[in-house]
């Protein structure tokens, strides 16, 4: 381990501080605090309306030490007293915050570890994990691991080692300006998410943890009230996920690129078949042509997704709908309707006029003839882009099926 002295300057240096909620862990505190303070001065204590001698240990340690103490009468939730220990720590003027739980789990000798990864990897959020294949770790912890980790990458697109340890590294500055809507354990859920959304990197560090044996274990989760919350947390970021995040991801990378660039890795080098790159454009042009505004370039992911078409190429097609071609598609969509309802249109006129003001005017005409038009315009562009894929794209002597998994060739 490197010298104390070390490790107190460096957090200096980092302006990093140690966040300790606190709930009804008498027992444990005191002992934490103590141990904590071998690397740091610069601990914040939010005791989380604590009803045993919480309140009085504190209170004994605070008239020797640097302690920033936060209290409120009535417990509010680990993650209420997270979010306030954020709070003051901004406003004190700190970089960064290592939280531990006060219970005892958590070991002050692994706080180097954090130090050092934050200095390879600054602005980051480093996560300690755990080694969860300890046989004196509950059951239920090891279900409630392998559950969170595998929700977390569904919302995220990222796998990692451990989702549900409290102790971790915050880096406050990019807390600034994000909202959180929890208050109890799903705090800690829902804080990863959205780092992870808005790409902040996350690392992770081992760390040992100590589970008491049962009769001594002091633990405030409530099995089915809280799983029941994480779990209604997780279904809402899923759906957010798939239907926000992961598209905009996709979208801002493909900005990124150039039509060649594009054309080369998610067409010539695809391992789709012609067919399903075909069928991707054909999709993307129906869902461009649709009434969801707003909501195309999602809803063209999540459908390509669900029926394993080429997501990338879907998307770009959906974004036919482009203020030069916005007009045209709105004239030939209204067109279209007149046709299907037997309206006429003989003296239909295209001019600038045409705009959602007019499209709301003729709303039943329009939404007819968007489906049949983008229907029309769908297979039209899936048939010329198989006949040109079948021209240019050669796959030598491999065979793709529609799903995209390699197959012999016959």
């Amino acid at each position: 381990m490197q010298d104390l002295s070390d490790i107190r300057q460096k957090m200096k240096d980092l302006r990093c501080c140690v966040i300790m909620p606190t709930f009804n862990n008498a027992g444990t505190l005191e002992s934490v605090i103590r141990d904590v303070e071998d690397f740091t001065e610069d601990i914040i204590i939010v005791n989380d309306g604590s009803t045993d001698e919480t309140s009085s240990i504190i209170d004994h340690l605070a008239d020797r030490s640097l302690l920033t103490v936060i209290s409120y009468p009535s417990n509010r939730g680990k993650g209420f007293a997270i979010r306030n220990g954020f709070k003051k720590a901004i406003e004190m003027g700190f970089r960064y915050a290592i939280t531990i739980d006060s219970d005892g789990q958590h070991y002050a000798e692994d706080i180097p570890k954090f130090i050092e990864m934050v200095e390879n990897h600054p602005d980051s959020m480093i996560i300690g994990a755990r080694e969860m294949n300890k046989p004196e770790i509950p059951g239920s912890s090891h279900f409630g691991h392998k559950f969170s980790i595998f929700w977390f990458k569904v919302e995220t697109g990222i796998k990692i080692p451990d989702v549900q340890s409290g102790y971790r590294l915050y880096p406050l500055d990019k807390l600034k300006k994000l909202h959180f809507h929890t208050t109890k354990y799903e705090f800690e859920v829902e804080v990863m998410v959205r780092l992870a959304w808005h790409r902040i990197p996350l690392h992770f560090v081992p760390i040992e943890v100590y589970y008491a044996p049962p009769e001594e274990r002091v633990s405030h989760f409530r099995k089915f009230t809280d799983f029941t919350r994480v779990s209604i947390l997780n279904t809402l970021f899923v759906f957010m996920g798939l239907l926000w995040y992961r598209p905009v991801l996709l979208f801002r990378g493909l900005a990124k690129m150039s039509f060649k660039e594009f054309l080369k890795k998610y067409v010539i080098d695809s391992s789709d078949s012609n067919l399903c790159l075909a069928l991707s454009v054909a999709l993307g042009m129906l869902i461009g042509c649709s009434p969801f505004w707003g909501w195309q370039m999602m809803l063209a992911y999540s459908l390509a997704r669900v029926l394993h078409l080429n997501k990338f190429v879907a998307v770009t097609a959906s974004n036919i709908s482009i203020p030069p071609l916005l007009p045209v598609i709105l004239f030939l969509s209204y067109l279209a309707g007149g046709l299907a309802l037997g309206l006429n249109i003989q003296n239909v006129e295209y001019n600038s006029g045409i705009d959602f003001a007019w499209v709301k005017k003729n709303i039943l005409q329009y939404l007819a003839g968007s489906i049949i038009f983008g229907l029309v315009l769908g297979i039209a562009m899936g048939v010329i882009s198989f006949i040109l894929l079948e021209i240019f794209r050669k796959n030598g002597s491999r065979k793709y099926s529609l799903n995209g998994k390699i197959r012999k060739a016959n």
